[in-house]
């Protein structure tokens, strides 16, 4: 290990910027230590060298510093965090220190934060169907392991209501017990309470870990959270051989973050102000989930956003989509309506359920019914939309059937429980049971032997 390098002074200070003068032997990513004139210390590391300046990004906020007085020390290394099993059960700070008052776990191996890209030629393609209880999910838009499955909501919307009911009931059938590992950025006090007490009451609080950057917290540190929670992963599941859940919560304050690093660099700024790399930033975390060949664990992702203004066509939840391998989106409308949880089922989508359902994997009828669901749900909306121009009694009979098989989706389907479990078999009933709402001529994307044994058993 090359021997650290100290900088007396700094030559500006731009937000949670420190611009020095060129420093030679420095690297990208490499940490450092500030030392403030007061004596106290700050962490931060190397996010440019250029022949001007080499610029620090500080992970907490710059005050107490000044121009002079104040030292950087390059420590030669990039950040890694000390993993072990005995983080399971602990709360620690989005920078990865304790915050439950607890001494640190005994670290087993230290690993770098921005972790090792999977070799595609070792990646498994993603199988195995994730159940979470919630019918929707389950049904329409399967989780699979390996997967990365984001959820799209806004503001106000119950998305931590679901992540917390997902955190509680998610289970591989026919396997061992999920680990959770929880990434929050710029939650309130009232969130983190609200996380603890479900955790507490469900009994999972020792498979889950839990990484808390807080709205008071530095901003800085909402880059580093999301890094370090998948650092924890890649080892409990390649190293460890655990099946390893990521919720990340929430993507945007993280990609506000981000904007402002890339404002105080003075950077040209892309759409809507965020950085030009946005996609590629956003890829680095994301790609983190899958499955490797020959290796028993897994990372499924689910990194939850807000949508600003409910706009799914804004830069974050955008470039997400093209990431991520589907969405689930939220909808404003039936959350008014006090339907939870409230999914847009026609905004939605799991591009990889089909390798994660059917025969042998739930239940053979899984494929077929859930695409009729969709279908069936879907003309309903039409005709509704239709009746408002002309009024419901100008609609057939076969109209007005769709009208009451769409009302039943969506009261006795969508809507649960937020503590509800429901079993895949049970979800299936459920949804077999208001198909009957239809004739039998109308369920034309389920296979005929699939109707004869289903259809008339309710």
């Amino acid at each position: 290990m090359k021997e650290s390098i100290v900088v007396h002074g700094i030559e500006k200070i731009i937000g949670p910027l420190l611009f020095l003068s060129h420093t030679e032997h420095v690297g990208y990513d490499e940490l450092v230590v500030i030392e403030t004139p007061d004596g106290t210390t700050k962490n931060g590391k190397v996010l440019e060298v250029n022949k001007d300046y080499t610029i620090v990004e500080v992970f907490e906020n710059t005050s107490r510093l000044s121009l002079k007085g104040t030292n950087v020390k390059f420590l030669g290394s990039s950040y890694k965090l000390g993993v072990s099993t005995e983080m399971l059960g602990r709360i620690f700070s989005g920078s990865g220190k304790p915050r439950d008052n607890i001494p640190p776990p005994i670290v087993e191996e230290y690993f770098d934060i921005n972790g090792s890209p999977i070799n595609p030629v070792k990646r498994e393609y993603p199988k195995d169907f994730i159940q979470t209880g919630i019918s929707a999910i389950d049904c329409l838009f399967s989780i699979v392991r390996g997967q990365k499955l984001p959820i799209f909501s806004g503001f106000g919307l119950p998305h931590n209501k679901i992540v917390g009911q997902i955190i509680n009931q998610a289970t591989i059938r026919d396997s061992e017990e999920m680990v959770i590992i929880f990434g929050a950025m710029g939650v309130s006090q009232d969130e983190v309470y609200f996380f603890k007490k479900v955790f507490e009451e469900s009994g999972v609080y020792q498979r889950v870990v839990m990484f808390l950057n807080l709205a008071n917290d530095p901003p800085m540190e909402r880059l580093l959270t999301p890094r370090i929670a998948l650092t924890l992963a890649e080892y409990l599941a390649f190293k460890e051989g655990m099946h390893v859940l990521v919720l990340l919560s929430d993507m945007s304050s993280y990609a506000e973050a981000l904007r402002e690093v890339s404002s105080s660099k003075g950077e040209i700024p892309s759409r809507k102000g965020y950085p030009g790399y946005l996609y590629t930033d956003f890829a680095s975390i994301y790609e983190r989930a899958g499955r490797i060949k020959g290796v028993k664990g897994s990372i499924t992702q689910i990194p939850i956003l807000s949508m600003p203004n409910d706009d799914i066509t804004h830069p974050i939840p955008d470039l997400t989509g093209y990431i991520t391998e589907g969405q689930i989106v939220l909808d404003r409308e039936l959350h008014n309506k006090g339907i939870y949880p409230p999914i847009k089922v026609l905004d939605s989508l799991s591009r990889l359920m089909k390798d994660g359902i059917g025969e042998g994997k739930t239940r053979e009828d899984h494929p077929d019914l859930s695409s009729q669901l969709y279908a069936s749900y879907s003309k309903s909306k039409s005709i509704e939309e239709l009746a408002l121009i002309i009024g419901q009694q100008e609609l057939s009979k076969l109209d007005q059937t769709y009208l009451e098989f769409g009302n039943k989706f969506i009261n006795r389907f969508i809507k649960q429980d937020w503590k509800e479990d429901r079993p895949i078999e049970k979800t299936l009933d459920l949804a077999w049971e208001i198909l009957s709402t239809l004739p039998k001529s109308e369920l034309n994307r389920i296979n005929e032997k699939i109707i004869d044994k289903y259809y008339m058993f309710l």
